[in-house]
C-alpha cells in the first residue's frame, strides 16, 4: 500500500515538472521579428510621406516605425520600389454575394451551403485586394453563414479578412430586404427578418444579437436593385427604426441603415443609427443632420455606377435597372453635399463582384469630390474608427497590428494606384508576397 502511495505521488511530481517546463518552454519562445524596408510609407493622419521608412513587426504587431534599418539580424522584407499603406477596410460588403448572376430570385435557387462556399472564395479576393477588414452589411439566410465565416477567419480555419458582421436585413414584408419572389399561390418563405411592427423590430434585434451580430442592418427605404420596392420610399417607421436603435445599442451592438430616399434617410438619422448606407438622395437638410449628430456616411458609390456598365447582362430585371438609371443621376449632387458638411464618410463597395471592383470605390470617390488622401483615409482610419478597430487597425504605427499593404505607384498623386496591390501581410503574416520575392 505504502509503496502504491509513494508511486502515486512520483507521478504527481513528474507531471507538475512536465508541465512547468512546458510552460516555460513556451513562454521563452520569442515572437518572429522582421522588418519591412518600405520605398514610401504614407501616414494617413495627416498625408505625409516617408522615404526608405523601416517598419519593425514582431509576431502580429508593429514594433516600430524608423528611417534608419534596425540591427538584430532580423530578416527584412524589400518593398522599396512600393508605397505602403495600411490595411484596408471595406465596411459595406455582402460574403455570401455571388458575381454571375444580379437575378433577384438567385437567393430561391441557392443554398446556405452554396452560399457559404461562394463566401470563402470572396473572402480570399477582398485579402488579395488588401483589405484586411470587411463589414458584412447583412444576408438573407436566417442561418448566419456569415457568422460561421467570421468564427472560420479568427481561428485560422480558412483565409480572408477580419469580418465584423450585421445580421438579418431587416425589412417590412415586401420592403427591400423581402427575399420572397414566388408567386402568391405557392407557400411563403420562412423569413424572420420580415419585421410589419415595432414588436417586431425587437424580436429580430435580439434574434440577430443572440446569434452574434456585430451590427443591426435596417432597410429603411426601399431599395434599387429589388424590382419590386421603390427607393424613394421610406419603408420601416420612425417608431421601428426607434426601437431597433434602443435595443441594439442597450446591448452595446451598432446599427446600420440602408437609405437612399430622402425621407428615408432624415428618419434613420433621427432614430440614432450609427451609420447610413448609401444616401444616395441626401438633401441639405439630411447633411447637416448627419454632421451634427456624428451620423457616419458610407455612400458606395461605384456599385451604382457599375450597374450601368453590366446592365441586364446578369439577369437583372428591367424594372430594377430602370431604377438604377433614375437614382445614378441623384448620386454626385448629394455626395457633393455630405463633403461640404464635413460628414464623415467610410469606404464600401457594395458590389457582387469582389474581384472586379473592391478597389475601385477610391476612383469613384476622387471623381466624386474627394482628395486621393481622403479617399485613403476612408478606407483605412476612418473605416477602422467607424467599426470601433481603430485602437488597433488603420494606421501604421507601434503597437497596431501589422496589417501592410504596399501599391505600385503613388496613390496620393494617382489613386488608381489602389487598384495595384503588389503585397498583402495581415496580422505580421505575409498573404501576399511582393513579386519575385
Amino acid at each position: 500500500m505504502r509503496r502504491s502511495v509513494l508511486l502515486v505521488f512520483a507521478c504527481l511530481l513528474i507531471g507538475v515538472a512536465c508541465g512547468a517546463m512546458a510552460q516555460q518552454s513556451a513562454t521563452e519562445i520569442p515572437a518572429k521579428l522582421q522588418v519591412i524596408r518600405a520605398g514610401r510609407l504614407v501616414d494617413v493622419r495627416t498625408g505625409q510621406v516617408t522615404t526608405g521608412a523601416y517598419i519593425t513587426v514582431r509576431g502580429d504587431r508593429i514594433v516600430s516605425v524608423t528611417t534608419t534599418a534596425p540591427g538584430g539580424g532580423a530578416p527584412v522584407l524589400d518593398l522599396s520600389r512600393y508605397t505602403v499603406v495600411p490595411g484596408l477596410v471595406d465596411a459595406h460588403g455582402h460574403i455570401l454575394s455571388n458575381p454571375t448572376t444580379q437575378s433577384s430570385a438567385a437567393y430561391l435557387i441557392t443554398s446556405a451551403p452554396q452560399a457559404t462556399v461562394r463566401g470563402v472564395a470572396n473572402l480570399q479576393l477582398w485579402l488579395t485586394h488588401g483589405f484586411t477588414v470587411v463589414r458584412d452589411a447583412c444576408e438573407p439566410y436566417p442561418a448566419y453563414p456569415q457568422f460561421a465565416l467570421r468564427e472560420g477567419v479568427a481561428k485560422g480555419l480558412i483565409q480572408g479578412p477580419r469580418v465584423v458582421a450585421a445580421g438579418s436585413c431587416v425589412s417590412l414584408t415586401g420592403g427591400h430586404g423581402d427575399a420572397d419572389r414566388l408567386s402568391p399561390d405557392k407557400p411563403g418563405l420562412d423569413q424572420p427578418n420580415e419585421v410589419d411592427t415595432v414588436d417586431d423590430v425587437s424580436r429580430i434585434v435580439r434574434r440577430d444579437i443572440k446569434f452574434g451580430a456585430d451590427w443591426i442592418k435596417l432597410m429603411a427605404t426601399g431599395g434599387v436593385m429589388d424590382p419590386i420596392s421603390d427607393y424613394r420610399v421610406q419603408e420601416l417607421s420612425d417608431e421601428q427604426m426607434a426601437r431597433a436603435v434602443e435595443v441594439a445599442h442597450r446591448a452595446g451592438r451598432k446599427v446600420m441603415a440602408h437609405a437612399e430616399g430622402t425621407v428615408g434617410i432624415k428618419a434613420a438619422v433621427r432614430a440614432g443609427v450609427d451609420s447610413i448606407e448609401h444616401g444616395t438622395m441626401l438633401d441639405e437638410e439630411g447633411a447637416r443632420m448627419m454632421a451634427e449628430r456624428g451620423t457616419w456616411l458610407v455612400p458606395t458609390l461605384y456599385c451604382f455606377q457599375h450597374d450601368l456598365e453590366t446592365g441586364l447582362s446578369k439577369g437583372r430585371e428591367p424594372a430594377s435597372m430602370a431604377k438604377g438609371i433614375a437614382i445614378v443621376k441623384e448620386q454626385g449632387p448629394a455626395f457633393r453635399r455630405a463633403l461640404a458638411h464635413h460628414v464623415k464618410i467610410a469606404y464600401g463597395v457594395d458590389d457582387d463582384d469582389v474581384d472586379e471592383s473592391v478597389s475601385k470605390e477610391f476612383g469613384a470617390l476622387v471623381r466624386g469630390g474627394m482628395t486621393p488622401l481622403e479617399a485613403l483615409q476612408a478606407a483605412t482610419i476612418n473605416g477602422a474608427t467607424l467599426l470601433s478597430l481603430d485602437q488597433d487597425l488603420g494606421t501604421i504605427e507601434a503597437g497596431k497590428y501589422a496589417d501592410l499593404v504596399a501599391v505600385q505607384g503613388d496613390p496620393l498623386q494617382d489613386i488608381s494606384a489602389m487598384e495595384h496591390v503588389r503585397f498583402v501581410m495581415k496580422a505580421g503574416v505575409v498573404v501576399v508576397p511582393a513579386a519575385g520575392k
